[in-house]
């Protein structure tokens, strides 16, 4: 049923439009010769080229032609002969044009497509989809490029369930939409195969950062930009044992029994890209987590999002009143919050992941802690 009223709204303005144009020729063949309204009837074969179906326009152009041409013949008796012959020339022409104008928005609209969904493919390449699911740990959230028309951009995670317990990564590489993927698909792809092999979360850190340093190495030769990227690398191989490490990424929050706090475990590092300027290898950091904890990531698309007021978003202070939403409407009451607070006008990517243990796992792990 709601195709079949698709189909009669789409066949319904075509046929307004050249019921206008009937009307409009019929009121110019019955009123006084100086009143030539139908020269304003140009406009119905454009309109139908910018809006529907090469058919559709082509149907609209044609009654135009009819009309406008009857009209030109039959309805200005003064005219002369070479008069009436550009007349219907003009008409001709808005109708060809018309037809022109049709057929290459057309062709636009396949182009842009064919983008999208190539666009779509590597943004599956690039990014899993929300949630991840990786061992005993589910990832909710969102991610929103600020450049319009683009689906993947400057913001990267992962969560991966390796042999050295779990590991998950955000990062926010410099610059934001299309020009900082090449950048970040690197880091992203290096950090998927260290984190298989590598036994610390330290010697993650520093692939990432090699395999940054050889694209900025390449970007040089080629004329382009070379990059930096923050990142926030965590790991849990036991219920309570975990480590974090952060290079140059903004704070994370911790949710923990209803209280949310803000996180500053593992700074000190300079981002990757940059920490050839320290000479100083990064250490990640021990950490205790509970069974019920829940972690927010995000990117400071988020943190630094500012209103119409030019305040920043308050991420912390919005989390504090929605301890008690589940990870997947946390997410979406969040994305929704943030788009309203700057009016949907972000100006850079902005990625959160609402992290915790699944049901089933944060159970058994309060039972084994109960049973020790």
């Amino acid at each position: 049923m709601p195709a079949d009223r698709s189909t009669e709204s789409s066949h319904l303005a075509p046929a307004l439009l050249i019921l206008a144009i009937f009307v409009v020729a019929v009121l110019d063949a019955t009123t006084s010769p100086e009143l030539h309204i139908s020269a304003f009837l140009g406009i119905a074969p454009l309109y139908a080229a910018l809006r529907w179906s090469f058919r559709m326009t082509l149907l609209v152009s044609a009654v135009f032609v009819v009309c406008l041409t009857y009209v030109d013949i039959f309805t200005v008796p003064d005219w002369a002969p070479a008069s009436r012959v550009v007349g219907i020339f003009g008409v001709i022409l808005v109708a060809v044009f018309s037809l022109m104008l049709c057929r290459t928005r057309l062709q636009r609209e396949a182009l842009h497509a064919r983008t999208r969904l190539v666009a779509d493919t590597v943004q599956r390449a690039m990014l899993r989809e929300l949630p991840l699911n990786a061992g005993p740990v589910e990832a909710y959230g969102f991610y929103v490029s600020a450049q319009e028309g683009a689906r993947v951009g400057g913001d990267i995670y992962e969560a991966i369930d390796t042999p050295h317990g779990l590991r998950l990564m955000i990062g926010d590489v410099q610059g934001k939409g299309m020009p900082a993927i090449g950048a970040g698909l690197e880091v992203l792809a290096s950090f998927r195969e260290a984190a298989q092999h590598l036994e610390s979360l330290d010697s993650v850190a520093e692939r990432m950062e090699q395999a940054l340093a050889r694209y900025n190495t390449r970007s040089v030769e080629q004329g382009t930009d070379e990059r930096f990227v923050t990142a926030l690398l965590m790991e849990q191989r036991g219920p309570a044992e975990g480590r974090v490490l952060s290079c140059g990424h903004i704070p994370y929050y911790l949710v923990r029994d209803g209280k949310v706090s803000e996180r500053r475990d593992g700074e000190g590092g300079l981002p990757l890209g940059l920490g050839g300027l320290s000479g100083e290898p990064r250490h990640s950091v021990r950490v205790h987590p509970e069974p019920d904890d829940w972690l927010v990531l995000c990117t400071d698309g988020v943190t630094e999002a500012r209103g119409k007021d030019g305040e920043f978003y308050p991420l912390a202070e919005r989390l504090a009143g929605w301890t008690d939403l589940e990870p997947a409407e946390l997410a979406r009451t969040l994305r929704a919050d943030l788009e309203s607070f700057t009016d949907g006008e972000l100006k850079d990517d902005a990625t959160v992941l609402v992290v915790r243990r699944s049901p089933a796992a944060a159970q058994l792990s309060m039972a084994r802690a109960a049973a020790a």
